[in-house]
């Protein structure tokens, strides 16, 4: 068994899967259960479903699909999109999901965080930082699919998460999204140095050896990628795929 999870972090907009580019240029990829369906044979460690249009509808992510996902997942998997109060994180538990991904609520109400860390336990809540570079250096915050600046420093907000009761941050770049050129291990690193639960590196993914380097360069506890387990060869052909154990233990363990 890896000691580094490695996880297919998969888009939905809609009722269909997408992938894009810098959070723009979505690309319609297929049905989602077929993609839960293929990565389940293969054994993958664990599953991300986040509704890309929840926060900008003023919905929560349909509790329909979740139960969908849950009915042919057989691994681990959280989801994340709109999440915006107890009841649907309730909901959401209740209907399959081990964990939640809460964005664009933790900036605007980070005691929900709290709250639902001591009712659930911190171990169902994690906290995604969507994270852009400022023009003239540093980082930013933002939220609603990348679409709102927040102006807050996406260390500084990690930190606050963890003390709110997150018990892990997917940080992910928007500006390596898609890219398949490698994580921001910078970013990864200032996070993960800062705070003292997992953080998941997600943004960039293009191949085996970016997981390692953002365990090794980043300190990242896990990775998270999206285009390199929905394409392949160099046209980007569209086929779900996921590394065999050996190639992962070749470049993690």
């Amino acid at each position: 068994m890896l000691k580094i999870r490695v996880i297919p972090c998969l888009l939905l907009k809609g009722e269909g899967l997408v992938k894009s580019i810098k959070f723009k240029d979505h690309r319609y990829i297929g049905d989602p259960m077929n993609a839960v369906k293929i990565f389940s044979e293969k054994e993958v460690h664990e599953l991300f479903f986040l509704d890309i249009n929840a926060s900008e509808e003023k919905r929560c992510i349909s509790i329909e699909t979740v139960a969908n996902i849950a009915d042919e997942c057989y691994m681990p998997f959280g989801v994340g999109g709109g999440i915006t109060n107890i009841k649907q994180i309730r909901d959401i538990l209740s209907n399959g999901a081990e964990k939640v991904s809460i964005n664009s609520t933790a900036v605007s109400n980070p005691l929900l965080i709290k709250e639902t860390a001591e009712m659930f336990g911190n171990q169902s809540i994690v906290v995604s930082i969507d994270v852009k570079k400022k023009f003239f250096g540093g980082y930013e915050v933002y939220t609603c699919g990348g679409k709102k600046a927040t102006g807050l420093d996406p260390v500084k907000h990690a930190i606050n998460m963890e003390k709110h009761g997150a018990g892990e941050i997917l940080i992910n770049s928007i500006d390596k999204d898609g890219t398949m050129e490698g994580y921001d291990n910078k970013l990864i690193k200032l996070v993960a140095d800062a705070v003292g639960i997992p953080v998941i590196a997600c943004g960039g993914a293009g191949k085996l050896q970016d997981f390692a380097n953002a365990v090794k360069e980043g300190h990242a506890s896990a990775v998270a990628a999206g285009s390199m387990f929905v394409y392949h060869g160099p046209r980007n052909a569209v086929l779900i795929n996921y590394p065999t154990i050996q190639q992962l233990k070749e470049v993690l363990d």
